[in-house]
């Protein structure tokens, strides 16, 4: 599981019991430590929706997410340049189709991102 960044330790105190940081200081060491690839909306609509099927055509993403072709031509381009997803392009009879598929670093990725924001929300509900 991620560290979680949204606490330390307070030495002074009862031994190594966690003391919650100041809300804009776990804010300031999340926003710095998380994926910014991912934590765009767009993008952890659309890995999360490759991480729960085998595959997804562009046609259905953007009927998944309700957006448009460019938002999801753009977010999809920057998911593949980081490597968490691939795609291939054919066509069935004569009409195009690409269909997206998540990798294992993308499905890492999105593994790391979980435990970093579960670790955050575990923080503030004991802040």
């Amino acid at each position: 599981m991620a560290k979680n960044l949204a606490l330390k330790q307070n030495e002074e105190s009862n031994g190594s019991r966690p003391q919650a940081l100041q809300i804009a200081r776990a804010a300031e060491n999340v926003s710095n430590d998380l994926d910014k690839v991912i934590h765009e909306r767009m993008r952890l609509g659309i890995i999360s929706a490759l991480a729960a099927n085998e595959k997804l055509s562009f046609t259905e993403l953007k009927k998944l997410l309700d957006t448009t072709d460019g938002n999801i031509s753009v977010h999809a381009r920057k998911l593949e340049d980081a490597g968490y997803v691939t795609l291939e392009k054919s066509f069935k009879g004569r009409m195009p189709l690409t269909e997206y598929k998540i990798t294992r670093d993308g499905r890492k990725a999105l593994t790391r991102y979980l435990d970093h924001m579960e670790a955050l929300i575990k923080a503030m509900k004991n802040a």
